[in-house]
């Protein structure tokens, strides 16, 4: 069911919904190449964690209801990594896509105490199964929660009004990665080691969520109709051996339960949407924009107040190849929305358009954030401007950025 944004009370409720960022990227030397120290940080910290490797860090940020403290948190964070990563010169890479990277045996995959081990066998299946190099690749999760105060309000379940926006999000996935992709650049090192070629090498805006990115090798389709089978469509892939966990389905939305990740804890009930979609935007120091921040905000309340989408199983793999196609570099492609063939970049105007209309009656106070995404269909499309500003020499740019950051400096913004 479609959530009335005339009533006042709900618009107001808006102001207290959750957001939390989990940002992932790699450790650097101070030559540019991939560090090979131990993670600073104890398994323990809630804030800085590891990812596949262990030179990936994982800042995990406090959860905010508003944008300006979340990235004033997220920038606390980052000192907090450089003031100890510094001890050894190291930086952190400012891309999605690595820098120089001498081979999978230069990829150390993260070590875990023995209470953790089970994480490090279950990173050393993933090395097996898709590569460390494609495991390289970092991004950011946007973590979504309805606050309580909506939810009173609304009168729906909350189970359902999360089923309803992931169903709803992944029909509309493509529009976030066309506006955020920030990738452009590879590394002739990355081309070398993997099976791209160099025409592979110019032909993505988001490398991570192209067809040579972060994806299982098969294209799910799972059920919203309630929590549990949602639950169990994750489930069948897993009893199937396509997947050894729900951990390993790469999908750019999930719904989380509390606490541990599991089906079990999930089918107890739905704690926050994750959508993991988002390049590392290298013109921000915490990799996300505030500006981008409200606007996922914006755009998840815009599809709340749209009908239920419904998707059969063949558009949920149309949504899927429309999020491959918005991750291309050339924004004339077309993808195929509501059954029309249409060029990406026109349909990011016209949903842009529809957002604006709604955000003009019932939410003004987005206009500010909306307006930063009119911006970039202008030519200001984040991968243009890094492949501008750092295609000339990815490497020694990029490590010319990141002692920027070390140093609190954000020459961007």
């Amino acid at each position: 069911m479609a959530l009335d944004f005339s009533n006042q009370a709900l618009r107001k409720a808006v102001r207290f919904d959750e957001i939390g960022i989990e940002k992932e990227c790699l450790r650097i030397t101070s030559d540019g190449r991939l560090s090979h120290t131990s993670h600073p940080f104890s398994e323990d910290d809630r804030n800085v964690s590891r990812d596949f490797c262990e030179n990936q860090i994982e800042f995990v940020s406090d959860v905010f209801t508003d944008s300006f403290a979340l990235t004033e948190h997220m920038n606390r964070l980052h000192d907090k990594v450089y003031s100890k990563i510094s001890e050894n010169g190291e930086y952190l890479w400012s891309f999605s896509n690595p820098p120089f990277t001498d081979g999978e045996d230069d990829i150390p995959i993260a070590k875990f105490s023995q209470q953790n081990k089970g994480k490090e066998e279950y990173r050393n299946y993933l090395s097996k199964k898709y590569g460390k190099m494609k495991m390289l690749f970092s991004g950011i999760h946007y973590n979504f929660s309805f606050s309580d105060v909506l939810l009173g309000v609304c009168g729906q379940s909350k189970d359902e009004l999360y089923l309803d926006l992931a169903e709803k999000l992944i029909k509309y996935s493509w529009l976030i990665v066309y506006l955020t992709a920030a990738s452009p650049l590879l590394d002739s090192s990355y081309i070398s080691n993997t099976a791209l070629s160099e025409i592979d090498r110019y032909r993505y805006a988001s490398v991570r969520c192209g067809d040579a990115g972060y994806w299982n090798d098969f294209i799910p389709t799972l059920s919203y109709s309630s929590v549990e089978s949602y639950a169990d469509s994750i489930q069948k892939y897993i009893s199937s051996g396509l997947l050894k966990s729900s951990g390993e389905l790469y999908y750019p939305i999930r719904l989380k339960p509390r606490g541990e990740n599991t089906l079990e804890r999930l089918k107890n009930g739905v704690n926050h949407i994750e959508l993991r979609m988002l390049d590392i935007n290298p013109f921000s120091r915490v990799g996300i924009m505030r500006e981008d921040v409200d606007f996922i905000h914006l755009l998840i309340l815009w599809l709340c107040s749209l009908d239920k989408a419904d998707l059969s199983d063949r558009e949920q793999i149309r949504a899927i190849e429309n999020i491959k196609t918005a991750a291309l570099y050339d924004d004339s492609n077309r993808i195929i929305l509501d059954g029309e063939s249409i060029c990406v970049r026109r349909a990011a105007k016209e949903t842009l358009d529809k957002i604006r209309d709604f955000a003009q009656k019932y939410l003004p106070e987005f206009f500010e954030a909306l307006d930063f995404q009119y911006k970039k269909l202008g030519g200001n499309r984040y991968a243009r401007l890094v492949r501008d500003r750092f295609g000339s020499d990815y490497l020694n740019l990029g490590l010319e950025l990141a002692r920027q950051y070390a140093e609190r400096g954000d020459p961007y913004v």
